[in-house]
């Protein structure tokens, strides 16, 4: 089985247009596709508009009770849904999960050290099995960045971490490909500049760029997980303008991290 794992990031997702567009070029893909998304800035909204302070720390969001159920609703609901509505209107056999549906990503409450993230889930296991046959009944599973617990608590979980589990533990069924989609052209020497696109990295190019200053900040965390996915038997993971989704999953735009 060849299998595309898609991961469509913040900034598309709060662009009503931006969405649409991806949407319609994900849902002409070839062969077996899962899609996760992130949840924007929607819950952000949501919570000021119910009354809820939103804590934010270096650029995370602690998720205290109340903000649990406010993601939850967001994500897993409003969110994960307009998805699937799209993309069944595209001809697209899309199914809205998350974790805890099938039980098909099971996390852990993070440990508090420096900082009490609250309830945010790290990836403990993923059902492969179960994925699998959704894959092969034809169905396109679209995931909230949303786990569960052993206790049968929802635990909010970083979407890029949650594709990055999901496609390791399909690895074994076949060639699988990671796919990070956000707004610039793949991982740049300048973040401003489109045309310093990198079109290739391995572990040596990266130290490097990273020793230099040229890969920084956000860049790190994403670029980690995408080499521990390839170590653990992902074929290769692609990062990518979600306008180019079609032309990365060919090899022909992005960055592609390889060993």
């Amino acid at each position: 089985m060849q299998l595309n794992v898609i991961k469509i990031g913040g900034n598309v997702i709060d662009d009503a247009e931006k969405l649409a567009g991806f949407l319609g070029r994900f849902s002409q893909l070839p062969g077996k596709n899962i899609l996760v998304h992130g949840g924007g800035k929607i819950a952000t909204q949501m919570a000021k508009e119910l009354g809820i302070e939103s804590k934010m720390v270096e650029g995370r969001r602690i998720t205290d009770a109340p903000m649990r159920d406010v993601v939850t609703m967001v994500y897993g609901g409003l969110v994960n849904k307009r998805i699937v509505a799209r993309l069944q209107s595209l001809g697209c056999n899309a199914i809205g999960l998350t974790g805890a549906d099938g039980a098909s990503v099971l996390s852990h409450k993070r440990p508090v050290k420096a900082i009490d993230y609250g309830f945010v889930g790290d990836v403990e296991k993923v059902n492969a099995p179960f994925i699998a046959l959704l894959l092969e009944n034809g169905l396109t599973p679209v995931f909230a960045p949303l786990t569960m617990d052993v206790q049968g608590d929802i635990l909010n979980t970083n979407a890029d971490t949650q594709a990055s589990e999901i496609a390791r533990a399909l690895s074994g069924t076949g060639a699988v490909n990671l796919v990070y989609c956000f707004e610039k052209k793949g991982v740049l020497k300048d973040a401003n500049d489109n045309t310093t696109l990198i079109p290739r990295l391995i572990p040596e190019t990266y130290e490097k760029y990273k020793s230099g200053g040229i890969i920084y900040d956000g860049m790190i965390p994403k670029l980690d997980n995408a080499f521990a996915a390839v170590q653990a038997g992902v074929r290769k993971v692609i990062i990518c303008e979600a306008n180019d989704i079609a032309e990365a999953v060919e090899g022909a735009a992005g960055t592609t991290i390889e060993l």
